[in-house]
């Protein structure tokens, strides 16, 4: 075992452990190991589905040091008129140009990607015959937040062989192999399912949605950077304090929100019951709309040859229908945890629906405080 000494070893090279790295070497002089399990930087982004895009504006997303995107704005399709969404490649992409043309070339930044964490300052390699322990001050858990995307786990309810089961992962290599289409799930990467099928014109009497739960979303166009929409998002943090102040529960919250036209959701009779930061435009709110088939009978309980057994009740399945999976916590609720707990750094939110933002703010404090 090698023996590594450093100022701070960073556990997880994805977007957090990136942004918080990226911080600490423009605003201090310290030096870092960082490992990840992945063979590049980028965390679950490695993992996701080739056609996911960002839900927010690219300039939202990213490291500090390093523009993401060009500032375009989007001139087709359903985010025609607001900031562009960088896609899945071009997130691994960049996070690996800000590694190998920024981190590495410092001399202060030692990346050891295919390892695992044993605990205790050490690591191991998943390819090799190597293990290292890092001497350092801190240790940072950029992997705390727990992202999860479909293709990393199998569906979390039992699956008739006979059934035909997949990730959304899948779907542009079997879409045209089957007659209908179910996704399960409610939250954006059940929407992306939804809209990914629509774009490529699948009729949506072919599409049913289970739909355990119903989710509030943020319309996008309230959530535009730059100055071309400062008055608007200015207004809309405006709106929201206003919400806030007035309201006398969490449901009124919401309702005040709403009303305000902070807030969307999919069928006006129906009150949502789930917040997890979902983004979309009225456009693709629209898409979604046309889909008539929405199953809300609870969780899915297993999946057999010809039957989906819910919470609730069940519905046919057949032989040339995919069921597309799309549950998994992308944006898990977490236990309270200190962020800073002596040589123990949790990266964590600490600002909604922006965890790189939050990433790269606590590293701000650590290179600027010296005190708890």
């Amino acid at each position: 075992m090698s023996t590594l000494s450093a100022d701070y070893l960073v556990v997880g090279a994805g977007a957090m452990g990136m942004a918080f790295t990226d911080v600490l070497l423009t605003e201090s002089d310290a030096t870092v190991v960082m490992i990840d399990r992945h063979h590049q930087p980028g965390g679950h982004w490695n993992d996701a589905y080739p056609f996911v895009r960002l839900h927010q504006p690219s300039a939202f997303y990213g490291v500090n040091s390093k523009h993401l995107g060009s500032d375009q704005i989007d001139a087709t399709g359903w985010n025609k008129g607001l900031y562009e969404l960088a896609t899945n490649s071009e997130v691994c992409a960049y996070f690996d140009q800000v590694m190998q043309q920024q981190f590495l070339p410092t001399g202060r930044v030692r990346y050891f990607p295919m390892c695992e964490y044993t605990g205790e300052g050490a690591f191991r390699s998943l390819v090799a015959d190597a293990e290292h322990e890092v001497e350092a001050a801190k240790v940072v858990d950029a992997t705390y937040m727990n992202v999860t995307v479909p293709s990393m786990r199998p569906p979390p309810f039992p699956v008739d062989a006979a059934a035909h089961c997949a990730p959304l992962n899948a779907l542009p290599k079997v879409a045209g192999e089957f007659d209908s289409y179910v996704v399960i799930g409610a939250g954006k990467t059940g929407m992306d399912a939804c809209l990914f099928l629509l774009k490529n014109e699948v009729d949506p009497e072919r599409i049913r949605w289970i739909m355990p739960r119903d989710s509030w979303m943020l319309d996008r166009a309230n959530i535009q950077p730059g100055e071309l929409f400062a008055q608007s998002i200015g207004r809309g943090f405006a709106l929201q304090a206003e919400a806030i102040a007035a309201a006398e529960s969490v449901d009124d919250l919401f309702a005040r929100t709403e009303a305000a036209g902070q807030l969307l959701r999919l069928d006006p009779a129906i009150r949502p019951t789930m917040y997890r930061c979902a983004t979309v435009t009225k456009a693709e709110l629209e898409q979604l709309r046309r889909i008539t088939g929405i199953i809300r009978l609870g969780r899915v309980q297993r999946i057999e040859a010809e039957e989906i057994v819910l919470d609730e009740g069940s519905i046919p399945t057949y032989a040339r229908t995919l069921q597309v999976v799309c549950s998994a916590d992308g944006l898990e609720r977490r236990p309270v945890a200190p962020v800073f707990a002596g040589s123990s750094i949790t990266l964590q939110a600490v600002r909604t629906c922006q965890q790189v933002f939050s990433a790269a703010f606590i590293g701000h404090v650590e290179a600027s405080y010296s005190d708890e």
